[in-house]
Parts: structure tokens; C-alpha cells; sequence
């Protein structure tokens, strides 16, 4: 263990590592595929820029940033990525979209540091390096073994990302009762989360127990039946927890519906996904606290902070994550002799960026992610 704390120690100064150890003629090129016109060219302008404010922070002349555009097409990633094979490049960060990753297997020679955090390709020159779906349960796991929580459930959409959560869950061995597939459409969903929690039911116990009072000869019965009519339901549910994999408007219309069937987050936890510290969230105070994994927040603000006071603007997730892989190129670039090659992504290498800890393995990138929940109109860290 002391082992491991000492490498993670050593890794967090990767940006600060004197330049000497890699040749002073050579060049150490890294190609960078991002799409710089068509709809998705704002993502791949500020992608490039913070590659810039790595390569700035590194302050060695020794490493140089290459981009291409994409188009968000994957002809023209493919065309791009061969461009870069032809110049003796062999380490690219991007694409950025899994739809440009289709052809890209074709270039052994290349290694390709995907931004997308899909975790379903099988080519071993493509790494996924975004925040996937087993690093945000592992922390989740985390979470639960730490409080002790036995029962716990799934919501997710019957959308894309579906197969993602439901490997993530047999990745990451987490604990659950059952995984509930539901319908997005709002006019179902109610109807879906009430049966899940049993709403009906718990509503008819109510009327029941009210019924037997009213017709009871038990002492004190008008103050407990007016305890009783403060309620909208009576009875449990079957779970302590439940990790709901959705985003933006559609999780907020997963809380009401908790809410609305009388499942509190003051009794019961309610978890998500990689939230990336939206704040229309802290505006949700109902179904606060909420908890879910992320990058480490006070890194994040300084990133962002940094970019805007360089650029005026402020930077999007995946911009944060380019910065670090940067870094983390360079650094397997030193450990490696300065040898750029596929081999430096098969063992085992613990990297602390901005983001968090990259564990790197078998061409494999997962993330050691913190944990936050909010609560009282704040992010606050848990881990």
C-alpha cells in the first residue's frame, strides 16, 4: 500500500518533470484528432487550446501538439489518422465522437487516446479514455460499502447508453437488488416508478389503516389518525438506495417521480451518474442530497478558471480531460525511455492528473474518481 501512495505521489508532479531525460534533437510528436469545422467545431477549438495550456505548463520544447480535423466524420478521421502514420507519429488523443473510432483499427501502428468514455470497442491501438461507466460505479460501489447501504436498485433509460450500465454493473461486481430498464416518455414514466415503489399499494395501506382507526375503539385514535392524513403513504420499499443513470431533464423527471410517489431523499439515497457539477442541480433542493461520482471539483475550477483567464471563455468537460492526457503522454513518454510505442500502455501505471487518478492497464483506462453530493445548494465532497 505504501508502495502504491509513493507512485501516486510522484505522478502528481508529472507536469513538473524536468525535460532532460528525453533527447534533446528529437521532436516527440502526439497527433491530436478533433473536429475543428462542422456542428461540433466549438468542442474541438477548445480542445485544442487546452492541449496548448498543457504544453505551456510542461514548458518543453521536446513535445509538440499536431491537430487534424475530423469533420465528426469517420472517412475523414480515418484519412487524418493516416496522414499522422505517414509522418511517423504513433500516439494520437482523439477522436472525439465513437462514431470516428469505426475505421481506426485499421492503423495498428497508431495508438489512439479516445475522448469518448464508451467502453465497447475491442481494438487494441483504441483506448477509451473518458470517464466510462465501471470508474463511476466503482466509486458508487465505494460509496455503499462506506455507508453500509444492503439494498440497492438501477433506473435507467431505455436509450443508447443502456448496454454501457448494465457491463458497468458486472465490471464493477456492485451489489444490487435489480437493474429497471424504464421508458423516458414522461407520460409512462410515473406510471413505471410507481410501480417500482409500490405506490398504489403503500397509498391503499394508508386509506386501510385510516379506515381500521376511524372504526376502532383505540385510545388517542383522532391523534394518530391525524398524524396519519399528514401522510400520502404507508408502508416500505424494497430498497435504501437507488442509482439512477440519466442526465440533464431527464433525471430531474426520475426525481420528481420519486418524490411524487412519497420516496424522499432525506430517507433514501438517491445516487447518479457523473454529473459534471451542474448547477441547475443545486436549484433542486426537493430531491437533495444527491450524490454522484465525479472529476475532483477544486481542480476543475482551477482549470476552468485558468482557461478563462487565458481565453475568455470557459472550457467544456472534455477539454479538461485533454489537458491531463497531455500530461499523462508525457509522462508514460519518460517512464518509457522516451521510447514511443504501444507498449506504454500495458502496464500497470498509476497517473494523478487534474481530473483524478488515471489507472492505466492492458491498453485499458479507468478513473479513481472522487465522490460529491449536493445538498443545501452546494457541492460538497463526501471522498
Amino acid at each position: 500500500m505504501n508502495k502504491i501512495i509513493k507512485i501516486i505521489l510522484s505522478l502528481a508532479f508529472a507536469f513538473s518533470i524536468a525535460p532532460v531525460t528525453l533527447l534533446a534533437n528529437d521532436k516527440i510528436k502526439i497527433g491530436l484528432l478533433v473536429p475543428l469545422t462542422g456542428k461540433n467545431s466549438e468542442i474541438g477549438q477548445s480542445i485544442i487550446k487546452s492541449t496548448r495550456l498543457a504544453i505551456n505548463t510542461i514548458n518543453n520544447a521536446s513535445i509538440e501538439i499536431i491537430p487534424k480535423d475530423t469533420q465528426s466524420n469517420p472517412e475523414v478521421a480515418l484519412g487524418a489518422a493516416k496522414e499522422f502514420a505517414n509522418s511517423g507519429i504513433k500516439i494520437v488523443i482523439g477522436p472525439v465522437f465513437n462514431e470516428s473510432l469505426v475505421y481506426l483499427d485499421e492503423l495498428s501502428e497508431l495508438t489512439f487516446l479516445a475522448l469518448t468514455n464508451k467502453n465497447d470497442n475491442f481494438s487494441k491501438n483504441i483506448i477509451n479514455a473518458g470517464i466510462n461507466a465501471t470508474s463511476q460505479l466503482n466509486a458508487i460501489k465505494k460509496f455503499i460499502e462506506i455507508n453500509e447501504i444492503k439494498k440497492t436498485i438501477f433506473l435507467t433509460p431505455n436509450v443508447s447508453f443502456k448496454n454501457e450500465i448494465e457491463k458497468a454493473i458486472s465490471n464493477s461486481k456492485i451489489k444490487i437488488l435489480k437493474n429497471y430498464i424504464y421508458n423516458t416518455d414522461p407520460t409512462k414514466l410515473t406510471k413505471q416508478i410507481e410501480k417500482i415503489t409500490r405506490y398504489e399499494i403503500r397509498k391503499q395501506n394508508l386509506e386501510d389503516e385510516i379506515n381500521r382507526l376511524e372504526k376502532s375503539e383505540q385510545k388517542n385514535k383522532e391523534r394518530l389518525i391525524e398524524r396519519l392524513k399528514k401522510k400520502d403513504t404507508l408502508g416500505s420499499v424494497a430498497f435504501d438506495s437507488v442509482v439512477i443513470s440519466d442526465f440533464d431533464e431527464s433525471l430531474k423527471s426520475v426525481t420528481t417521480s420519486l418524490l411524487y410517489t412519497d420516496i424522499s431523499p432525506k430517507e433514501k439515497y438517491f445516487i447518479t451518474l457523473n454529473q459534471w457539477f451542474d448547477e441547475s442541480l443545486l436549484k433542486e433542493t426537493s430531491s437533495q442530497p444527491l450524490y454522484f461520482p465525479s472529476a475532483n471539483k477544486v481542480n476543475y475550477d482551477e482549470f476552468s478558471n485558468e482557461y478563462f483567464k487565458k481565453y475568455n471563455q470557459y472550457p467544456n468537460q472534455l477539454s479538461f480531460l485533454s489537458y491531463d492526457l497531455v500530461g499523462l503522454v508525457y509522462y508514460l513518454i519518460i517512464q518509457n525511455n522516451s521510447v514511443v510505442d504501444e507498449k506504454m500502455f500495458t502496464k500497470k501505471t498509476l497517473f494523478k492528473g487534474r481530473v483524478g487518478i488515471f489507472e492505466i492497464k492492458n491498453n485499458k483506462i479507468n478513473h479513481i474518481l472522487n465522490f460529491y453530493k449536493v445538498e443545501d445548494a452546494e457541492f460538497k465532497i463526501v471522498f
